[in-house]
C-alpha cells in the first residue's frame, strides 16, 4: 500500500510547477547579478565614444544603435529584477528623453557596490538606508553645482539652445553634433509657442529619405508627406484646403434598398444621376474657394476626374495621426463626408508642391505664416539604420529642448559633476556614524563609473584620468572634466560642455530608486505559467 505524502510548507499552498527562491544567495545576489549583466551591456555605449550594439529583435528587424533605451526595449529582458532597471530607463526616456543609459549603468554600479557590502556582512536594509541618505545629499550637491545665471534662458536664442543640446546629441552622434544641433534648434525655435513651457514635442517631425549625406539635411517649416499627389496637378501656391476624413468617393446609401431597373434608358439615367451627384459635390467644394482636397481614405476614380476638371489638387493621407498633424499645420477642420465646407473649416498653406528628393517623390506643405505650426527635419543618409540612428539623435535633441523649456539650469558636463559629487559624498560619509556610512561611501565610489567608462570607451587610461580629475577638484576647480578629443582633463567651460541639471537629477534619482527596489526583494515566488503545453517547433524547422 502506497501512502501519498502530503506536500508541506509553501508547497502545500501553491500550485504545482511554481518556483520559489529566497534568502540572500538565491534571491538577492541572483537579482543583483542579472542587473549587473544588463548594465554591462549598456555601459559600453555610454558617452560620445560609446560603441554601437547590433540588436536583432523577435521580428528579425535589425537595430544598430548606441541608444540604451532602444537597446533594452528591443532585447525584451525577461528577468524580473533586470526589468526594474529597464523600466527606470524607460521612465527617464519618457520624462527627459536623454540619460536612459546613465540611469541603467549607474543603477547597475550601485548594485555591484551593494553586493560587495552584503558579502562584507551588511544587511540590505542598512545599505538601502545609506543609499537613501546618499541620494538626498546628492540632490543638494547638484543644486550647488548649477552654473549661475543659467536659469534665465531665452528659449528662442539659438546659441543658448545649442550649447545645452550639444551633450545629448553628441552622445548619440559624436562628430555630427555641429551639423545636427543647429538644425534641431532651428526646428524647435520655429514651432515654439509664446509660452515655451507649452512646447509640444510632436510638432517637430522627422522625414527620413535615403540617399545623400547628413550635410544634405534641411528644415522645412511645414510638413513633408512621403507620398505623391493623386492626379496630375502637382503644385499650388497660397491655397485654401478642404480636408475630408471619410474619403472622396461616391457614398453608399445609408439604408439598404433595392432599385428595380426595367429598361436600358433607366439604367443610363441611374448612372448619370450618380455622376451628376459627384460633380455637384466637387463643384460645391471648388466654389467654396478650396484649391486643394485632402482625403483620409480612398479617392474614387470618378471623383478624381471631376477634381481634375475643376483644377483641384488632391492629396491622400491614410494615417489618421498624420492627418491630424496636417490639420494642425494648415488650420483646417477635418469633415466626415464630402460636402460643401464652411469658410472657417478651410485651412491654408503658402505652397503645396510635389518634389523629388533622392529618388523619392514627396509632397512638401509649407506654411511660413502660421505661429504654432509643424516643422520637419528632412534627414538624408546612406542606409536605413544610419537614418534611424539620426532620428533618435534628433528625438533626443527635441526632448532636451522641451526639458530646458521647463528648467534651463545647467551643470558642468564631461564627468566634472560626477567627480565633484563623488568627492563631496565621500566627505559626507566620514561625518556619518553607524553602518550606513559604508553604503554612502560605496554610493560615492559608484560615481567613478562614469569618468571611468567615458575614458575606457575613448581608449584612454582610466586610472590616470580619474586621479588627475580628483587632483584638479581637490585644488578647488569643480569644472574640470575629460576632454575626449585630446585625452586630457580640461575645464569644461572652455570646451562648452554642459549637461542639463534636470537630466542628471532624474537619472540619478531613478537609478537609486531602482537599485533600492531590487535590494528590497528577498524572495522570488513565480507561479506556474498559464496556458497549455508549450508548442514544439513544426517538423522540418529544427536547425542543425
Amino acid at each position: 500500500m502506497v501512502y501519498q505524502t502530503q506536500p508541506y510548507g509553501i508547497q502545500s499552498m501553491l500550485k504545482e510547477g511554481h518556483k520559489h527562491l529566497s534568502g540572500l544567495d538565491e534571491a538577492v545576489l541572483k537579482n543583483i547579478d542579472a542587473c549587473k549583466q544588463l548594465s554591462v551591456i549598456t555601459r559600453t555605449s555610454l558617452g560620445p565614444n560609446g560603441m554601437n550594439k547590433m540588436v536583432i529583435n523577435h521580428l528579425d528587424k535589425l537595430f544598430v544603435t548606441n541608444d540604451a533605451a532602444t537597446i533594452v526595449n528591443e532585447l525584451e529582458v525577461q528577468h524580473p529584477a533586470a526589468k526594474i532597471l529597464v523600466l527606470a530607463g524607460k521612465a527617464q526616456q519618457e520624462e527627459i528623453g536623454d540619460g536612459a543609459n546613465l540611469t541603467i549603468s549607474f543603477a547597475g554600479e550601485l548594485l555591484e557596490g551593494a553586493e560587495e557590502l552584503i558579502r562584507m556582512g551588511l544587511h540590505p536594509s542598512e545599505i538601502i538606508s545609506g543609499y537613501i541618505k546618499a541620494i538626498d545629499k546628492t540632490i543638494k550637491i547638484l543644486d550647488e553645482l548649477v552654473v549661475e545665471g543659467s536659469e534665465k534662458m531665452d528659449a528662442r536664442n539659438k546659441e543658448e539652445v545649442v550649447s545645452r543640446m550639444k551633450a545629448a546629441v553628441a552622445s548619440k552622434q559624436f562628430g555630427q553634433e555641429d551639423v545636427l544641433c543647429p538644425l534641431i534648434a532651428d526646428a524647435c525655435i520655429q514651432v515654439c509657442p509664446k509660452n515655451p513651457a507649452n512646447f509640444n514635442v510632436d510638432n517637430v517631425r522627422v522625414a527620413k529619405l535615403l540617399g545623400g549625406g547628413l550635410h544634405n539635411s534641411s528644415i522645412i517649416r511645414g510638413m513633408v508627406l512621403k507620398n505623391d499627389a493623386v492626379g496630375s496637378i502637382k503644385r499650388m501656391e497660397k491655397a485654401k484646403i478642404a480636408v475630408f476624413a471619410g474619403g472622396v468617393d461616391t457614398s453608399a446609401t445609408e439604408t439598404k434598398g433595392t432599385v428595380l431597373i426595367e429598361s436600358a434608358e433607366q439604367l443610363e439615367n441611374y448612372a448619370k444621376t450618380e455622376e451628376a451627384k459627384v460633380e455637384e459635390l466637387i463643384k460645391a467644394v471648388a466654389d467654396s474657394g478650396a484649391k486643394v482636397i485632402v482625403s483620409g481614405a480612398a479617392v474614387g476614380e470618378m471623383a478624381l476626374h471631376f477634381c481634375e476638371r475643376y483644377k483641384l489638387m488632391v492629396l491622400k493621407i491614410s494615417s489618421k495621426f498624420e492627418l491630424r498633424r496636417f490639420c494642425r499645420t494648415t488650420g483646417s477642420v477635418a469633415l466626415l463626408k464630402l460636402s460643401q465646407p464652411n469658410p472657417d473649416e478651410l485651412g491654408y498653406a503658402d505652397s503645396i508642391s510635389v518634389e523629388e528628393i533622392g529618388g523619392a517623390r514627396v509632397t512638401v506643405v509649407k506654411n511660413e505664416e502660421g505661429g504654432n505650426s509643424v516643422a520637419t527635419v528632412v534627414l538624408r543618409g546612406s542606409t536605413d539604420s544610419i537614418l534611424d540612428d539620426l532620428e533618435r539623435a534628433v528625438d533626443d535633441g527635441v526632448n532636451t529642448y522641451k526639458a530646458m523649456c521647463r528648467d534651463s539650469r545647467i551643470i558642468p558636463g564631461a564627468a566634472a559633476s560626477e567627480i565633484e559629487l563623488a568627492k563631496k559624498l565621500k566627505e559626507f560619509s566620514f561625518t556619518e556614524t553607524g553602518l550606513d556610512q559604508y553604503a554612502i561611501a560605496k554610493f560615492a565610489e559608484s560615481f567613478e563609473m562614469i569618468p571611468n567608462t567615458l575614458a575606457e570607451n575613448a581608449g584612454l587610461n582610466a586610472m590616470e584620468i580619474i586621479s588627475s580629475l580628483y587632483a584638479s577638484h581637490a585644488a578647488g576647480n569643480n569644472r574640470v572634466g575629460i576632454d575626449l578629443e585630446e585625452g586630457a582633463c580640461k575645464d569644461v567651460s572652455t570646451k562648452n560642455i554642459w549637461d542639463l541639471h534636470v537630466t542628471k537629477f532624474f537619472a540619478l534619482k531613478y537609478a537609486a530608486d531602482a537599485a533600492c527596489t531590487v535590494l528590497r526583494v528577498d524572495q522570488i515566488i513565480m507561479a506556474r505559467q498559464a496556458g497549455g503545453p508549450r508548442r514544439e517547433q513544426p517538423a522540418g524547422m529544427d536547425e542543425d
